[in-house]
């Protein structure tokens, strides 16, 4: 299995519009942040995708992806649901409505936003997608993979993070219930939110997700959903662990 990071960075992405500090102004491309996404390609070739921000479209042709088999929501903010109209390439190309997961309160907010997609039509350029519903706590399959669902809070919003074989993956969450992290634990890499060295009131910071890495021993970790306040990727990750990374746009990391 392996995993590319699509975008990395916070709703108003790296560099942020207007903004003149060193992380935003910076040439690195390691410091150059869409909004976070990731595709997990598992080793039977199916293509699951988690989130669906608003630079999906640019993402899709970045990495030359030709089919999608599912998308895990972790909940409904614009910057990891506002693509969801792109997905009717997709739906022409595959000829079928695009499956969706994700909570309650994920999927309604998505069915209010997007009720166009759900109407009855007869127009056929309109994006088709199904909802299915999850409630955190049962394992479920999407494109014959058993997923199992994790939940956390985004300060008082519900948010599901994903354990896919030996990859979970959390983001946009500052608290996770004990009995939840015992999910996570035994993973071979973890992908985990850290907005920046501050605390947040609700986004884990970089001490707070590196204490959760600590608890759970991954072999490999990785940061995303890194805002300019991180600072300089070249600051920062000589500051890490050895087996712990901030992500970027395109990293691509294989899952034992």
């Amino acid at each position: 299995m392996r995993i590319i990071f699509l975008g990395t960075g916070t709703s108003m992405g790296v560099p942020v519009i207007a903004c003149g500090c060193k992380a935003c102004k910076s040439v690195d491309s390691h410091d150059r942040r869409m909004r976070t996404s990731a595709l997990i390609q598992t080793n039977d070739g199916k293509n699951i995708l988690i989130d669906i921000g608003p630079d999906f479209r640019t993402q899709m042709l970045r990495h030359d992806v030709s089919h999608l088999d599912a998308i895990l929501i972790t909940h409904s903010h614009r910057d990891h649901v506002g693509g969801l109209d792109d997905i009717r390439a997709f739906n022409y190309i595959q000829r079928s409505p695009m499956q969706l997961y994700g909570n309650q309160e994920a999927l309604d907010m998505i069915r209010h936003d997007y009720h166009y997609i759900f109407e009855p039509h007869e127009y056929e350029g309109l994006p088709e997608a199904y909802l299915n519903y999850l409630t955190g706590n049962d394992m479920f399959e999407a494109a014959g993979h058993t997923i199992v669902p994790i939940k956390a809070m985004h300060k008082t919003l519900p948010v599901l993070g994903y354990r896919i074989g030996n990859l979970v993956y959390i983001t946009d969450a500052n608290h996770i219930e004990p009995t939840e992290l015992d999910k996570v634990k035994g993973c071979d890499t973890l992908v985990l939110n850290a907005l920046r060295k501050e605390r947040h009131f609700s986004h884990f910071s970089l001490p707070e997700a590196l204490q959760i890495i600590s608890q759970v021993g991954p072999r490999q970790a990785f940061l995303t959903h890194i805002s300019h306040d991180m600072g300089l990727s070249a600051d920062v990750q000589p500051m890490l662990p050895d087996h712990v990374r901030l992500a970027w746009d395109g990293l691509e990391a294989d899952v034992r």
